[in-house]
């Protein structure tokens, strides 16, 4: 696993991330004469990305908001910033964001603090951008999820040193943001390498496989084919192929040697001083389940129509959701695993505690944790991952006429879903799923429709959902008396976007009008 060297000057550097602006923030101190080398450029780099394995990035706040604010995950608590993600209440002062939104910004900042060092270490282009476009493709990474979150928001591509000047800035139009994140990833395909030693290194496939993503969401259809068929006609030059097993995308103790992940947040069983450590298993894992060294915390839970109305014969649905759990408080061997529903289910311990299937691939295979509850795991999170661009591909064929494309792209996943394969329950019971009939090819015209629902099993709790509500326009019915989770009578099309941080338009007034209905 790729371990990062944390350089504090850089990885502090954010302007919005200071709690008072009368005090000099760290991102005002100098990094003059600290860039002489390429290794000094990726200490930068590596700085950049140690912000997207934070507590306050992916290790829960982003990831957990995603999950809720999408059809596919309820919630099981009665916290308000989690209760106001999940109902479409969110307040400017919704904790989640106030996180998140400076961690995204932090990373950013490393990021140009790398790019603007790199101009000092003298040695020919060929050397330096290399390690370079890594600090491109990070800024691109970060600022694509906050275009698609806030909209307009403040684009900075250079390290801050005028707190006046910072104070006073304004929001960037969605479309300049959009074309400078293209800018930044063409940089970055054009001096990233083919292959890497670890897939939290960005490569060329990397790049141009957010580049089709991007264009995906621009709904620029012609280059998002042209980008994700890129990635799959090079798929040996890029060493990418789909995994055999699907549970093997999420089991900690093989994900290293996988040839699907394209890029991943790798976490390395260890918990920093900064939270840079992941919860996401405690966070969807079952209340009172025996593994993990006390269970899960039962906080975000699948509605049940998720495991209902997904065929049980199809491989993805036993990866990716516990109907098995063990629930033993005094340690006995013999006692029984139960199956949904849980008839043991100790409600007592906590009262929002569901009685459905949970989330499974996070708490399955977590390989050595360093807190209780399988808190700082040894997960590799893949923020984008082969079947993705298959899926792209096959989207952007459907909306370009070419149906046999989209035909070939989908059921390349869906086979990979019924080849069935090794998992296990939640009472740590090993299970051989034998190969399926399940989902059977597509056939005859696919629509978005069917393209969509394959992205929705297939990348079922990885992020993914909320944005396809979002670029799809979808809340009026994924959030409607149909949906999953039943009508949710707060959505409105304002929730498309988030609120910026109530914080943040307070230090600075320019950031202003606060997005619509908030």
């Amino acid at each position: 696993m790729k371990s990062y060297k944390i350089l504090l000057l850089l990885i502090g550097v954010s302007v919005f991330g200071c709690s008072d602006l009368e005090e000099e923030p760290v991102g005002l101190l100098s990094p003059e004469g600290f860039f002489q080398t390429t290794g000094d450029i990726q200490t930068a780099v590596d700085g950049s990305l140690t912000h997207a394995i934070n507590e306050m990035f992916w290790g829960r706040k982003l990831s957990v908001a995603l999950m809720l604010r999408s059809d596919m995950v309820a919630l099981a608590s009665n916290e308000t910033r989690r209760v106001e993600m999940d109902e479409f209440t969110t307040l400017a002062s919704n904790g989640m964001i106030s996180e998140f939104w400076p961690k995204t910004y932090q990373g950013i900042a490393a990021a140009n603090q790398a790019i603007a060092g790199a101009e000092d270490v003298g040695v020919a282009d060929e050397i330096k951008n290399p390690v370079t476009a890594q600090a491109y493709f990070a800024r691109a990474f970060y600022y694509f999820h906050l275009v698609r979150l806030f909209g307009d928001v403040p684009y900075i591509d250079a390290p801050i040193t005028d707190v006046d000047a910072a104070t006073s800035m304004s929001r960037t139009p969605a479309s300049e943001v959009y074309a400078n994140i293209i800018s930044d990833l063409e940089f970055a395909k054009a001096w990233l390498p083919n292959t890497v030693t670890s897939r939290a290194i960005p490569s060329k496939a990397a790049a141009s496989s957010y580049l089709a993503l991007v264009y995906l969401t621009m709904e620029e259809w012609q280059l998002a084919y042209d980008e994700s068929t890129e990635v799959i006609n090079n798929a040996g030059t890029y060493n990418l192929a789909l995994e055999s097993n699907f549970q093997n995308l999420f089991d900690a103790s093989v994900i290293d040697a996988s040839l699907e992940p394209i890029f991943a947040l790798d976490y390395n069983n260890f918990e920093a001083d900064d939270n840079a450590y992941d919860q996401i298993a405690p966070m969807t894992g079952i209340r009172g389940d025996v593994r993990n060294s006390g269970g899960g915390w039962s906080i975000a839970v699948p509605s049940l129509e998720v495991y209902t109305t997904w065929d049980a014969g199809d491989y993805r649905r036993a990866v990716s959701l516990d109907d098995t759990a063990k629930f033993d408080d005094d340690n006995d061997p013999e006692t029984p695993d139960v199956e949904y529903p849980y008839t043991q289910f100790d409600v007592s311990a906590h009262e929002f505690a569901k009685n459905v299937p949970y989330i499974a691939k996070y708490t399955r295979f977590p390989e050595p944790f360093a807190r209780a509850n399988a808190r700082a795991t040894s997960h590799n999170y893949s923020m984008i991952r082969y079947a993705e661009v298959l899926l792209i591909a096959a989207e952007s064929a459907v909306e370009l006429g070419n149906n046999a494309s989209a035909l070939n792209y989908v059921n390349q996943v869906r086979a990979r879903a019924r080849m069935g394969g090794e998992t296990m329950t939640g009472a740590s019971v090993a299970v051989t799923v034998a190969p399926s009939t399940v989902p059977a090819d597509l056939t005859g015209t696919v629509t978005v429709a069917d393209v969509l629902e394959e992205r929705r099993l297939e990348l079922a709790f990885e992020g993914k959902r909320w944005y396809d509500i979002v670029r799809r326009q979808l809340g009026g019915v994924a959030f409607g008396t149909s949906g999953l989770e039943g009508l949710k009578s707060n959505f409105s099309s304002t929730d498309y976007l988030l609120p910026l941080p109530e914080d943040e338009l307070e230090r600075n007034p320019n950031l202003l009008p606060q997005n619509p209905g908030y």
